[in-house]
């Protein structure tokens, strides 16, 4: 029976393989795309991606069933926990100039399962987001017309009346998606001046609503004649910041262009400040408008700015906004029509996902297939799932891939820097070496003696720390970390980190509501999962991380991302138990298409070493000093005819 069971070396090769991670080129800047866009391109795009149905659509739904004028607070923290993740996603656009955005970062720093499971949410995160677009593109325009849309649609074609799908086929929401998608196979450019002309229009729209609103804001909107500024509490804040991070999806499509960007060591961080800032402006400021204007409980979710002028008596006003939020969901629509085949593209680039997605049209250098096939799949998605069931789906993949490019930025941060050597310990001995005994005092194999020599070289200036190592102020207290390799000690602690959030989360969500934990349990817990995630962000601070970089850096690493971290855990657990369980259905269809198809076909597979022959190994027996006693012995794998001619004698530099 035993021998049916897999052995300890095939399951440290299986999971080495899990966890394998991307070998970029010598040269990032190379690439089979279009380098086309500037600064202004990019920032146009994250501008579209994020003012779109989130500002039209998302605020009155919010602000009416989740969180009442509250939501002006939810877009506040979602903003910031977004701002968190955003410059995340600028130092690896900028360091990592390729497309594939999350995936690729999660792919270089963290592992391979950890990156296809990353791109496999966004693929479905793009998705659902045009979808999502398209059915509010459909019902505001349908507005318009008077509903007359809607009700020929349920008469002469039906209605249902199932869980999670729309009440009717909504085939103006697929027809606008096939527009779409014919015009972004056109190439970078097209996009990009299509982008220019909607995203004009509707920031025009934008200062129009804002400077018309505040003429008729009433204040007693909020009273508590009308139920408060916050009728649902803090419970409803929070919920309803986990479904406003739709609203900052946007800025990710930044990162997925950055392989067609011209200078993206420097467009790339600066359009995603410029974006992020305005499209969060520009949600609090129409909350505000939204909310005094009428009542919040009286709000039309499908259309929430056009219905307030139209009952305020604005017909022409509610005309104009409803005319200029289309051509703000059209950027949307083209910013995940824009993104989606890239991310696609760098899967199946790199052997994850079928390769057929990797062909780039010679004319129009961009993923022709790609983006035929993703749109259609889109079409599908607007015609018969219900918008308020897909901004859920939406928010948890997102929030998934922030955690990841938050903690792969604090992995990458303490790595070494691509070409370097590992240094010597703090304690002045050697790091191990793979042939390398665990102490001083045991005997230490060199694979030549040329290794043993530059290692040597190299213990001159122990001074001089890697990333990854201890710092100097820490080593009398932690000694027995120096053991550890450069950066071994940090991935081990961003692992306990996460999991302490976790932990701390879920008795934040659930311990009073769902568990009924006593006072006494809740409050110990609390303590004990925060002291691991701190002595978890300090024992990572205790190491040396990269300085020396050309390219953006965000600040306060590993304090930064570890609030990132904690905050996006803390707005997952917040989502239904039902979009978990859709969730879930995805990623396991996500891991069958991994282990049946991706982990075969992974280009890694190539790069992976080959055991070489080793002719000869020498052993250091320890010495006081620099000069240790070297001697050549036969390796255990060769006959004894295959010994050099090696002498035993001293060796001093």
């Amino acid at each position: 029976m035993a021998r049916w069971l897999p052995r300890a070396t095939d399951l440290t090769r299986f999971c080495q393989k899990l966890n394998r991670v991307k070998t970029l080129e010598d040269d990032m800047m190379e690439t089979s795309f279009n380098r086309c866009l500037s600064t202004i391109d990019l920032t146009l795009l994250g501008i579209g991606g994020m003012v779109g149905s989130g500002l039209y659509v998302l605020t009155g739904t919010v602000a009416k069933e989740i969180a009442g004028p509250a939501v002006i607070v939810s877009f506040i923290i979602a903003g910031f926990a977004s701002l968190l993740a955003a410059l995340c996603y600028a130092e690896f656009g900028a360091r990592v100039p390729k497309t594939g955005s999350a995936y690729m970062f999660t792919y270089v720093s963290v592992g391979e399962i950890w990156a296809f499971l990353i791109g496999w949410n966004v693929l479905l995160e793009y998705m659902i987001g045009g979808a999502a677009v398209a059915r509010a593109w459909s019902g505001y325009l349908d507005s318009i017309f008077n509903h007359k849309i809607k009700n020929f649609t349920e008469t002469h074609v039906g209605a249902w009346q199932v869980p999670f799908l729309a009440r009717y086929p909504d085939f103006l929401a697929a027809a606008i998606l096939l527009v779409a998608t014919a015009f972004i196979s056109f190439g970078a450019k097209v996009s990009s001046w299509l982008n220019h002309v909607f995203s004009a229009i509707s920031m025009g729209v934008i200062l129009f609503i804002l400077v018309m609103g505040f003429v008729l804001a009433q204040p007693k909107n909020w009273s508590t004649q009308e139920g408060g500024f916050a009728p649902y509490g803090l419970s409803g804040i929070m919920a309803g910041t986990a479904t406003c991070f739709y609203a900052f999806v946007g800025f990710d499509v930044i990162a997925a262009s950055s392989e067609e960007a011209r200078n993206p060591q420097r467009a790339v961080p600066r359009a995603i400040a410029f974006s992020l800032g305005l499209a969060t402006g520009a949600y609090i400021l129409v909350s505000v408008v939204l909310t005094l204007m009428v009542p919040w409980h009286t709000l039309d979710p499908d259309s929430a700015l056009a219905d307030a002028f139209y009952r305020r008596g604005y017909a022409w006003a509610g005309f104009l906004v409803a005319a200029g939020s289309i051509c703000a969901m059209n950027t949307v629509l083209l910013s995940n029509l824009f993104s989606l085949p890239r991310i696609v593209y760098a899967m199946a680039e790199d052997g994850l996902f079928f390769q057929v997605f990797s062909r780039v049209h010679p004319r129009t250098q961009v993923p022709v297939i790609g983006i035929v096939v993703f749109g259609l799949l889109m079409a599908l998605l607007a015609l018969v799932f219900d918008l308020e069931a897909l901004v859920q789906f939406l928010s948890i993949g997102t929030l998934l891939a922030y955690t990841f490019v938050a903690a792969s930025i604090i992995v990458l941060r303490f790595q070494q820097q691509k070409g370097d050597v590992p240094a010597p310990a703090a304690s002045g001995q050697p790091n191990p070496e793979p042939h390398e005994g665990p102490s001083s005092g045991e005997l230490k194999e060199y694979e030549s003696f040329s290794d043993k020599l530059q290692l040597v070289d190299r213990d001159k200036s122990k001074g001089q720390r890697e990333p990854g190592q201890l710092k100097a102020a820490f080593e009398p207290y932690l000694e027995f970390l120096s053991d550890f390799y450069p950066g071994e000690v940090v991935t081990v602690a961003v692992v306990t980190l996460m999991v302490s959030a976790i932990c701390l989360c879920s008795i934040l969500v659930f311990g009073n509501t769902h568990l009924h934990l006593p006072t006494w349990s809740y409050s110990l817990l609390l303590v004990l999962f925060s002291l691991g995630f701190l002595l978890s962000l300090l024992l990572i601070w205790a190491h040396e991380q990269q300085h020396s970089t050309q390219t953006f850096q965000i600040p306060l690493v590993p304090l930064s991302p570890a609030l990132s971290i904690i905050l996006n855990i803390y707005l997952m657990l917040k989502l239904s138990y039902m979009t978990w369980l859709r969730f879930t259905i995805w990623l396991l269809l996500g891991l069958l298409v991994y282990f049946g198809y991706g982990i075969w076909h992974s280009k890694e597979n190539l790069r992976e070493p080959r055991p070489q022959r080793v002719s000869a190994r020498y052993v250091v027996f320890p010495g006081g000093s620099l000069e240790e006693r070297v001697q050549a012995v036969q390796p255990s794998s060769q006959p004894a005819t295959g010994l050099p001619d090696t002498d035993t004698d001293d060796c001093k530099r």
